[in-house]
Order: structure tokens, then C-alpha cells, then sequence
């Protein structure tokens, strides 16, 4: 099967890339054009100059709603939740560990808790930023999606550093802007940021793992 998996940033597909070579049952596809469903979708209109798959994936990284979720948790979107619109994921199967359900699809961040515990009232158990312009592509071309996240900030964390004041037009964090913003509090936004830079670490991990053991 020929998939095209979309994420955000690169970094997303750390833990897939050195199994690759493993995974002969399926060509795959990686693009990543920052934050966001503009990007998203628009990472997938640039793939399919050269690459025509045979299904969608969404894939990166993603904020819990639900408190049951850990950090590197694998979540499955069975619906995406993109404000008044739904969309349909299907299910890989798979017999690794992971948490199906409603995934919202934002155009921020969902920085505090008590906004991630608004989303989880509505229904969704996870939060991110890509799935909604990437089943939206899908389903206009009539293709299996699927979304798979992995889990990189819990649903009880409020983020210190404000990643969206430092989200570029290009769909993405302007680097030097959220370091600069970090020194006015340096005692709680740097550690957060190394924090989350070892969570992410371990999300891409897991996502290869996922991956490897998934079948479309």
C-alpha cells in the first residue's frame, strides 16, 4: 500500500525514518510544511506531483485532553472534530498499545488546561493542529485518511511559553523568538522547553513503533 504520512515538522518522523527498510508491505511517503491545516493541505496538494498514494495519514504529535493519557501515549482519531465540521478516520490495525477516539483539530495551540478541558467536555480526547486540513484533502480525493499522535503535553498543563505568539506565517515557531521570550521567566519557561523537547523525543519513538507494527 502506498501512503502518504503528513506532519508538521520533521522531527515528527525521527522515530519511522530508521525503520523504514523494515516496512517492505508499504511505500510510504513522508512531507512535513509546518503547523496548521493551511500547511497541512498543502503539504499534500506538493506530494502529489510526484507520489500518488493509496491512503492519508496524519501523523505527528498532539496535546491530551483526556487525564488518562501519558506522555508518548499513542492516540488514533476515529473523528476529527474541526470546528463545525466531522470527519471520518479509519483504524489501523494494530496490537500495540493506543487509545482510539475524537481528535480536535485546531489552528493554535491549546495552551492552558482549562481550554484543553473545554475540548475534552465537547468530546475529543486529544488536541492538535493537522488532521483537519489533511482529512479534508482526503476526502475530496476520495482516499482512506488516518490519524495517528502521539501524546507531547497532558491535559492538566498550562504551557508557560506562549508557542503561538511565536508561530510564523510559514507554519513554523520562530525559534529565537520563543528562546528570547523564555528569559523574561527563565526559571519555569526553560525547563519547560527542555522538558518538552525530551517528551517529543520520546513521541517520535513511539510513533515509529506504532508505525511499524500498524496495518492499513
Amino acid at each position: 500500500m502506498k501512503l502518504l504520512l503528513v506532519a508538521a515538522e520533521p522531527r515528527e518522523f525521527q522515530g519511522l525514518r530508521p525503520r523504514l527498510p523494515q516496512l517492505g508491505n508499504h511505500q510510504f511517503h513522508l512531507t512535513a510544511n509546518g503547523a496548521g491545516p493551511h500547511h497541512a493541505a498543502a503539504a499534500v496538494d506538493a506530494a502529489l506531483v510526484s507520489f500518488r498514494p493509496d491512503g492519508i495519514v496524519s501523523l505527528g504529535f498532539c496535546g491530551a485532553l483526556d487525564p488518562a493519557l501519558a506522555i508518548a501515549d499513542i492516540v488514533v482519531g476515529t473523528n476529527i472534530f474541526a470546528g463545525d465540521r466531522t470527519f471520518v478516520a479509519q483504524t489501523p490495525a494494530s496490537s500495540a498499545a493506543h487509545y482510539p477516539g475524537a481528535v480536535c483539530s485546531l489552528d493554535h495551540v491549546a495552551r492552558t488546561a482549562a481550554e484543553k478541558s473545554h475540548l475534552h467536555a465537547a468530546g475529543a480526547i486529544a488536541v492538535e493542529m493537522e488532521a483537519a486540513g489533511v482529512a479534508a484533502k482526503a476526502q475530496a480525493l476520495g482516499l482512506p485518511f488516518f490519524c495517528i499522535k502521539a501524546v507531547t503535553d497532558l491535559a492538566g498543563e498550562t504551557l508557560s511559553n506562549d508557542f503561538n505568539a511565536a508561530l510564523r506565517s510559514d507554519g513554523h515557531f520562530d525559534t529565537i523568538r520563543i528562546l528570547a521570550s523564555s528569559l523574561q521567566s527563565p526559571w519555569v519557561r526553560l525547563p519547560e522547553l527542555f522538558r518538552l523537547r525530551a517528551r517529543c523525543m520520546r513521541a517520535a519513538r513511539s510513533l515509529g513503533d506504532f508505525i511499524a507494527d500498524c496495518r492499513f
